[in-house]
């Protein structure tokens, strides 16, 4: 996908990202995690969620103090520098040189992290004076590649696999399409709100992406559905918000626990509210899965 596009998924100009920004985006744009005991946090806002999501996510990733980690298509590199407090030597890259610009202004100073402007799906041997050979023992990279074509994915996957040093590990969390017709997506969405909202073509069935996984010479170590506390539950937090949002007492109510909403017009709130509507019919054939990926250890070298 071309930068321009990626450049201008979750900007302003669309009234979906603008309201996900003032009930909590900021540091984080994936779309949270969320259980039922935690539900009630939903009036602190969105920002907790995401921050359990990216925990969940590390947990699979098993990084150690030491461990040198691509934090791939790091966004605006809060996990990056996550990683790096947590005593990993952390590199975050991205296509986008805005998202990257963004993470140096917001993180350049967390210890033993840096970022690069650089294509997952092709690194070059040096971004930034930042090495991207065999020598990363982790490679993270948290709801993103469903920006990519088919093949952007396919490539990612090689690029991955070529980075880790034997026995490493990739962990990636993606959005996934539970039949093994992506092109669905065209008749759920007729309208292409969610497409162009997210400036995607379709999502990844499973079965394809574990296949081309191991094609590329993965052990694919477990395939975790995030489904249900993912995207299932964002969808349901959407009915109630549409519910709410189509009555003046509700707009009030939302405007009173979220003051920059009150910026929104009518035509506003009537675009995010198609838009989440459009995200309730592709979700009924969409889930949300974490691949952990194992690099084969060298026999000569200890497993990580």
């Amino acid at each position: 996908m071309a930068q321009d596009q990626l450049a201008a998924s979750y900007s302003d100009a669309n009234p979906f990202f603008r309201l996900c920004r003032h009930m909590g985006w900021g540091a984080l744009v994936n779309i949270g995690y969320y259980t039922l005991p935690t539900l009630p946090a939903i009036v602190g806002g969105l920002a907790f969620f995401q921050r359990r999501l990216e925990t969940e996510s590390l947990a699979l990733l098993q990084a150690r103090p030491g461990h040198r980690v691509l934090d791939a298509c790091c966004g605006r590199g809060h996990t990056t520098a996550r990683l790096g407090r947590a005593g990993c030597v952390a590199v975050g890259i991205d296509i986008t040189a805005h998202q990257i610009e963004q993470a140096r202004t917001r993180y350049g100073q967390a210890p033993r992290t840096t970022f690069a402007v650089a294509d997952a799906t092709a690194l070059p041997k040096q971004a930034d004076g930042i090495s991207a050979d065999s020598s990363f023992d982790r490679v993270h990279c948290l709801e993103a590649a469903f920006h990519l074509s088919p093949a952007g994915r396919r490539a990612l996957l090689a690029e991955a696999f070529r980075v880790l040093r034997p026995g490493g590990r990739f962990v990636l969390v993606d959005f996934t399409w539970n039949t093994d017709d992506p092109g669905m997506i065209r008749q759920l969405d007729p309208q292409n709100l969610v497409r162009a909202a997210w400036h995607i073509e379709e999502f990844e069935p499973l079965a394809r992406y574990l296949a081309h996984a191991q094609e590329t010479g993965f052990v694919v170590r477990r395939t975790v559905d995030w489904t249900r506390p993912v995207t299932e539950r964002f969808i349901r937090l959407g009915t109630v918000l549409t519910r709410l949002a189509k009555t003046r007492p509700g707009r009030q109510l939302l405007c009173l626990r979220w003051s920059g909403l009150r910026e929104f017009t009518p035509l506003d709130w009537h675009e995010a509210l198609t838009t989440i509507e459009a995200h309730q019919s592709v979700g009924r054939h969409s889930g949300y899965t974490a691949l952990v990926l194992d690099k084969p250890a060298d026999r000569r070298m200890p497993e990580l």
